[in-house]
């Protein structure tokens, strides 16, 4: 399935290097939310983040949330 006609949401970062960012990103081809996000930050590093238990919704919709947290997990330098 292709990810970009699956909806995108969005990925609010709730702790470590990113706090309070947000980033909009697609449906995994499941239809779920994403379960981990790789964020490339600065040449040769990436921030993993994994995800929470946050779920936003609205009130129209497909029943998919609209925003979903994610927690830090670590940084990996390439």
């Amino acid at each position: 399935m292709d990810t970009s006609s699956a909806g995108s949401y969005t990925a609010k970062l709730i702790d470590g290097p990113l706090e309070g960012k947000t980033v909009a990103t697609a449906f995994a081809e499941t239809g779920d939310p994403q379960p981990r996000l790789e964020l490339h930050a600065d040449p040769g590093k990436r921030y993993v983040y994994t995800r929470g238990g946050g779920l936003e919704f609205t009130t129209e919709g497909d029943g998919r949330p609209t925003a979903v947290e994610y927690r830090f997990i670590e940084t990996v330098f390439d």
